[in-house]
């Protein structure tokens, strides 16, 4: 099961309160501003600074 719709809706980054995006590979959840990329874990976004990436655009 992946991450619900009505989840993605309301998710933001915890960095700035930008609203994040799926990524292309559905692996991870993007921040268009700040470049994080949180991961998502068994189904489970893992919306902690400290566990993102920073990624170039």
């Amino acid at each position: 099961m992946a991450v619900s719709q009505e989840l993605l809706d309301i998710l933001v980054c915890p960095q700035d309160k930008t609203p994040v995006k799926l990524t292309n590979d559905q692996r991870g959840l993007k921040c268009p501003s700040c470049h994080r990329v949180y991961p998502i874990r068994e189904d489970i976004p893992v919306m902690l600074i400290d566990e993102a990436r920073i990624e170039a655009e």
